[in-house]
């Protein structure tokens, strides 16, 4: 699950993006880790059975950590998803946008529903 995240936004170049946004390129080191660590503390903490007791403070910072990095991401899609309307003005399918989302959109839809009711045996 992690690595398909990390594979996400790769592909998406967010982090290039939010380096370039956040005028950050001499932190570029600082992402790679901070990525790497936040994947490997991400899976270890998915796959066993830890509790951790912490007091209300520390859950509000971490909670305020995860609403930024969400936040964040979100502003990052956004700018990726500027890419359709540029490329339907440029091969001249204006009209055809809502089209070109609405295959996307019931494409995952259709091939999220047949990998489940298919591949993936309850």
């Amino acid at each position: 699950m992690g690595g398909g995240f990390v594979a996400f936004i790769t592909v998406l170049g967010i982090i290039p993006r939010l380096i370039q946004l956040s005028k950050t390129y001499k932190l570029v080191k600082v992402y790679t880790a901070s990525i790497i660590i936040g994947l490997l503390f991400g899976t270890y903490l998915s796959f066993a059975d830890v509790n951790l007791h912490q007091p209300v403070f520390l859950l509000t910072i971490w909670g305020l950590f995860h609403g930024i990095f969400n936040g964040m991401l979100a502003a990052a899609l956004t700018e990726v998803l500027n890419v359709y309307p540029i490329l339907t003005r440029r091969i001249r399918l204006e009209r055809s946008l809502l089209i070109l989302l609405m295959a996307i959109t019931f494409g995952k839809i259709f091939g999220s529903l047949f990998q489940w009711t298919i591949f993936v045996k309850l």
